[in-house]
């Protein structure tokens, strides 16, 4: 009698996978310096600090050369970009676009620039670089990015670097030694509050070898905080003070500048 192997596909499909996934001989262990940025009314900005290093293995490569991209997006939401002509001696809208849940802060960072460290097709599957990041504009009835020279789109990012809200540099990684690093990553004072979420990718020799994320959070103290909260959970009360503050304050400078 023969005896026959029993094969069953779900396990024999596991057992390929973990075969064709390829081990990584290095690791990244990163950390932020405050993970809990607190707005108070006297809020001018700040810089936090990421710092890590690679952890190497026994098959790691001697004398190995890294670089790394670090992006730091902000909590994401709708947002519009107008076009503004002039006609008649005045500045008027004559177009908008769109733009679908995209980071309200967005800041790309790395050791050297971009077209160094991996080839444009890899810059375009790793988002790689301010041109790659993906920022999805509702044109018409559809929805799609567009290519990175599209004049909204230029637009967009031009103001948002304006404000400091949109940045990105390839001197901002530093290493310290071959395998330690620190990035600063700047917050304006106008930071919008919510969650910021960090991806730190590592490349050597043009690929990508690995990568790991981190996050913070900027949040509001205080009267902003009260009213902020305000706001979003008694929304009829805050209209309702909002209109009464204004008439008192209408009230008062009339009787403060009133000519007798």
């Amino acid at each position: 009698m023969k005896a026959r192997a029993l094969v069953i596909p779900g396990l024999a499909l596991v057992a390929a996978t973990m075969a064709a996934a390829p081990a990584h001989a290095e690791k990244l262990i990163v950390s932020v310096s405050n993970h809990r940025v607190t707005v108070t009314p006297n809020y001018s900005g700040e810089e936090l600090v990421l710092f890590g290093s690679v952890e190497k293995d026994a098959t790691t490569p001697p004398n190995r050369t890294y670089d790394l991209v670090v992006t730091i997006a902000g909590p994401r939401a709708d947002m519009v970009t107008r076009r503004k002509e002039r006609k008649f001696g005045i500045w008027i809208n004559t177009d908008s676009r769109q733009f679908l849940q995209v980071p309200s802060y967005l800041a790309i960072f790395s050791n050297r620039p971009i077209d160094a460290i991996a080839s444009p097709e890899v810059q375009r599957r790793q988002q790689l670089g301010m041109n790659n990041v993906v920022l999805t504009q509702r044109v018409g009835t559809d929805y799609a990015d567009v290519v990175p020279n599209d004049p909204f789109r230029s637009a967009f990012v031009r103001l948002r670097s304006q404000h400091g809200l949109y940045r990105e540099s390839s001197s901002a990684v530093t290493f310290l030694t071959p395998t330690l690093f620190r990035n600063g990553i700047p917050l304006p004072a106008e930071v919008p509050i919510g969650t910021y979420n960090v991806d730190i990718k590592l490349f050597a020799d043009g690929q990508l070898v690995t990568r790991t994320e981190t996050a913070f959070e900027i949040v509001k103290v205080g009267f902003e905080q009260f009213v902020a909260t305000s706001s979003r959970q008694n929304g009829f009360a805050y209209g309702l003070a909002t209109v009464m503050m204004a008439l008192m304050t209408g009230w008062m400078a009339s009787i403060v500048f009133r000519k007798d």
